[in-house]
């Protein structure tokens, strides 16, 4: 048996590894499995040029668990180690025998450890540590054993075959790595897609025999593989279907819904990356959706936290990435910002402004059939993105309230000689609740103006994005102060009340209704079919207001105000209101007028709507 010390630069380099070099205690198990995944793909590597002609047997990695005497171990049966290799690697930390191997054969591996630390991950959670290791070579087995300070003892060990046993001595603090519950979901999380197959155990299974009154149910123990070794993203495109694609994200999100269709990365320069990323049904939503495009580094889970890979929009997605050529920290757990992940980053966004700008030339009713689910996405892309703004304004849509999708060039064209203002600018009129503001809509149609329906959570932003990109467009909400600037149908008549009827009614209003805080009366020639009093916002005010409470400000800080439009050509004003004789029932009947056109707008409330209900009743009494 031998002795001695392992070779660090500190003394403290065990305390170090468990308080700050990892930034998550549990990731030591990804660590030593990925080490024995390097070790299998090694004596792989070497059986298929021929430097080893032995059996290569069930390639199998093993966990094992044994709660009575506190112990996890990761088994496998890969190259193994002599005991000179397990004085070499094991002793001489940051000395990573990938490395070595890698430099070797870097045209036929698949390494994933490049670091060296993650083996001693193990004493995070390990008071003791036992390696048992027998190379491929001819040659005895030996046994290394550290209790979690520079010292180690290496003397022959028991292992018939070929391989590596590594038994974690759990100690009091880390018993939770002793349930297998909790094994379970961490093998589940980042051993889901190794390239070697991984075995915890067995599992009942249950199974339906016979027919009719002979029918039974068969329980049977079988073992429990973790891994899907040969996951979609691995293979090629032409050798996949539909429904290959389909099976793939229902086993990364067994409860989600289909997705809308999907980008097959594969590009191996200038970086190497594959995966695929899926386009979920986003809806109206963004929030809940981040976070699910999982990172690998060859099939070894890193994160599901890629803002440093992806531009903000793309989080939207789900799916894989695996890429070795990711920098990563010695922990694995955080990105490192360099140019490969620039051109990453770039590449990415490439091709997903690629796909979408295809399938809508491709096929644009299907396009448009699913443009609610992806309109919030190419939306939030353009607002995040310069690049993916311009690739994107060839296949972003608008909508209209009857259904009609436009891209941003067709719209305006269709728009210019109706909803041109005397500043040259397109006014863009749009709703964002087609019931509550039918009667804007209604009106406005009588005009021939075209309504767009924008009710998305991002709308706000995004339309003030258009109006900075265009320069010649501006938008309005179809009941705000839309028409001032636009140049009335000749359709719409000259109002039946002469100008000094008009300043009387006016006179009426501005006498019933009192402080409209900071709003005004108008007085316009509307539709007689259009309401006899509306109430406008003016924009600015409203998307202001509307920003604040996006950012959770106290809305109080800008005045409520709104504006008052009498229809001078409607009979209540023009015949009714007019021809009154009492002053007291004029301003009683252009009170209740203005509240019907309040409670239009969800404006009347509480002891207001109560008392303008009592009124009505008295009037149809």
């Amino acid at each position: 048996m031998q002795k001695g010390n392992i070779s660090v630069q500190t003394e403290n380099i065990f305390p170090i590894i468990k308080k700050f070099l990892y930034s998550d205690q549990e990731i030591f198990l990804r660590e030593l499995i990925s080490n024995a995944v390097d070790a299998t793909s090694k004596i792989k590597t070497l059986h298929a040029r021929g430097d080893f002609k032995g059996d290569l047997g069930d390639l199998i990695i093993d966990i094992t668990l044994d709660k009575e005497n506190k112990t996890l171990t990761i088994s496998d049966s890969g190259i193994g180690m002599t005991e000179a290799e397990v004085m070499k690697y094991l002793n001489q930390v940051a000395f990573s025998s990938a490395e070595d191997f890698l430099k070797k054969y870097k045209d036929e591996a698949s390494i994933i450890g490049h670091f060296g630390l993650g083996f001693y991950s193990a004493f995070m959670v390990a008071e003791k540590v036992e390696v048992v290791s027998k190379s491929y070579k001819k040659s005895s087995p030996v046994k290394w054993t550290c209790d979690g300070n520079p010292e180690f003892t290496l003397e022959k060990g028991e292992r018939k075959g070929r391989g590596t046993d590594i038994i974690l001595h759990i100690e009091e603090d880390s018993v939770e790595f002793l349930e297998k519950e909790r094994i379970q979901s961490l093998l589940d999380k980042y051993c889901k897609f190794l390239p070697v197959v991984i075995r915890f155990g067995t599992k009942t299974e249950y199974e339906t025999e016979g027919e009719g009154d002979d029918q039974k149910t068969i329980e049977k123990e079988v073992d429990n593989i973790i891994n899907n070794p040969h996951p979609a993203w691995k293979k090629r495109p032409n050798n996949l279907k539909e429904e290959d694609y389909k099976a793939f994200y229902k086993e990364l999100y067994p409860f989600s819904q289909p997705p809308l269709f999907w980008i097959h990365l594969n590009i191996d320069y200038p970086f190497n990356l594959t995966g695929i990323l899926y386009f979920p049904k986003l809806s109206n939503s963004i929030e809940l959706q981040k976070n699910k495009i999982q990172l690998y580094s060859n099939q070894v889970y890193v994160t599901d936290d890629v803002k440093e890979i992806v531009p903000e929009f793309l989080t939207l997605l789900h799916g894989v990435i695996d890429s070795p050529d990711i920098p990563l920290n010695v922990s694995r757990s955080y990105l490192q910002s360099d140019a490969n992940v620039r051109k990453i980053t770039g590449y990415i966004t490439k091709k997903v402004a690629e796909k979408l700008n295809n399938l809508f030339k491709k096929d644009r009713k299907s396009y448009e059939e699913k443009w609610s689910d992806i309109g919030t996405f190419v939306k939030y892309g353009m607002l995040s993105e310069e690049k993916f703004n311009d690739r994107a304004k060839k296949f972003a849509l608008l909508k209209n309230i009857d259904g009609a999708f436009f891209t941003l060039e067709e719209y305006q064209e269709k728009i210019k000689a109706v909803q041109t203002d005397k500043y040259d600018k397109k006014v863009i009129i749009y709703s964002n609740n087609v019931k509550e503001q039918y009667a804007y809509i209604k009106s406005a149609q009588s005009l021939g103006y075209d309504v767009l329906e924008f009710d998305n959570v991002i709308d706000n932003h995004f339309m003030q994005h258009l109006e900075q990109k265009l320069g010649d467009v501006t938008f309005v909400r179809v009941d705000s102060d839309i028409a001032d600037n636009l140049v009335q149908k000749d359709e719409v008549k000259e109002s039946v009340l002469s100008e000094k009827e008009q300043e009387k009614v006016k006179e009426i209003f501005t006498s019933s209704l009192g402080d409209l805080k900071g709003g005004h009366i108008e007085m316009k020639a509307l539709s007689p079919n259009d309401h006899p009093v509306l109430i406008t916002k003016p924009e600015f005010m409203r998307r202001m207001k509307e920003m604040q409470a996006m950012q959770g400000m106290d809305m109080g800080m800008l005045p409520d105000s709104h504006n008052v439009v009498i229809n001078t050509n409607h009979p209540l004003i023009a015949e009714k209101l007019v021809k009154m004789k009492s002053a007291e029932k004029k301003e009683s009947f252009a009170d209740h007028l203005h509240k019907l056109a309040l409670l239009n707008q969800n404006m009347l409330t509480g002891e207001e709507l109560n008392s303008f209900i009592q009124k009505s009743i008295e009037y149809m009494q």
